[in-house]
């Protein structure tokens, strides 16, 4: 192995950006996440920051909007990760422009961390945000770009516990027949994963999948784990697809597309449906099997 390549985080203080800055840094690459100056003014963000430099993370200051930032940030390094949310996903068209004109970028992760976007058959509103997703692929490839696409599944500290939030009442909400197999990761491994791919050339210009045997799992098998270490049963409710896509007539913003996210993953079976493709596609277990990742049931 060479020189290990100089990596700047785009989004780093998010979800999973965080996470991912934290990967970055400890396994020994020169590190750096580009950050607003508004962001050490919140108190919990500022901790993080914090956090980062203790790991010698570099903090580069600058906007998504501002060009000028982007360039400067951006020349400094090798790889660029984007983790931004939903609402700045359209505005990597703006990074994708920064490393043009910079031209010394090796590898672009944008954000991909969910469903694989060339694999998906949502619904409202979430295949509008797909489809950006989509559309900025396209826009990397047509730009000659070298890229990797790290679609992550479910993130599993955050969902785990929403499916399982009325359990002090003893009961459980089950979408769908709960015989759909999704993926479910730990944060951290997300991290470890995307990591140990910008280095490597087997995932260069392919979609690297996160798809841990043990983590893909039916939602029914998820509930009898969870029994099981309870010593107890619980009550289940199931939901009809039909239901679900009645249900979210009556809302809108984030929670609507959280809706349609699970309606793509638990009821269409986006995660699962599809065989890899060899010829653009490779999964991580298979690739960094000395990566410990965290099952499922040891997640529960």
């Amino acid at each position: 192995m060479g020189e290990k390549s100089k990596i700047l985080i785009i989004g780093g203080s998010g979800r999973i950006g965080k996470y991912i800055v934290q990967a970055s840094a400890i396994s020994g690459h020169p590190t750096f996440a580009f950050v607003r100056q508004t962001t050490s003014l919140h108190p919990v963000k500022a901790q993080l920051l914090r956090k980062f430099t203790k790991l010698g993370v570099s903090l580069l200051y600058g906007d998504i909007y501002n060009h000028g930032s982007l360039v400067s940030a951006i020349k400094q390094v090798d790889v660029v990760i984007s983790t931004l949310g939903a609402d700045q996903l359209a505005a990597q068209t703006n990074i994708i422009s920064a490393i043009k004109e910079s031209g010394n970028i090796k590898r672009f992760v944008p954000s991909e961390f969910g469903n694989d976007v060339d694999h998906v058959n949502a619904v409202e509103p979430a295949n509008s945000v797909y489809a950006t997703k989509a559309k900025i692929r396209r826009t990397i490839e047509a730009e000659g770009i070298p890229y990797t696409y790290v679609p992550s599944g479910i993130f599993a500290t955050l969902i785990l516990p929403l499916q399982f939030r009325y359990i002090s009442e003893n009961r459980v909400n089950i979408l769908g027949d709960g015989n759909v197999k999704a993926i479910y990761n730990k944060e951290q491994d997300i991290g470890t994963y995307t990591i140990r791919a910008v280095d490597d050339p087997r995932t260069l210009n392919k979609t690297l999948l996160i798809k841990p045997p043990k983590n893909i799992i039916t939602f029914n098998e998820i509930v009898a784990l969870k029994e099981k270490k309870l010593g107890k049963s619980l009550h289940k409710t199931y939901i009809p697809g039909e239901k679900l896509l009645k249900d979210m007539e009556a809302y809108s913003g984030s929670y609507k597309l959280g809706l349609a996210i699970n309606h793509s993953i638990f009821i269409k079976g986006d995660q699962t449906n599809f065989e890899i493709d060899p010829s653009k596609e490779v999964e991580a277990s298979e690739l960094y099997p000395d990566v410990n990742y965290t099952p499922v049931e040891e997640l529960l």
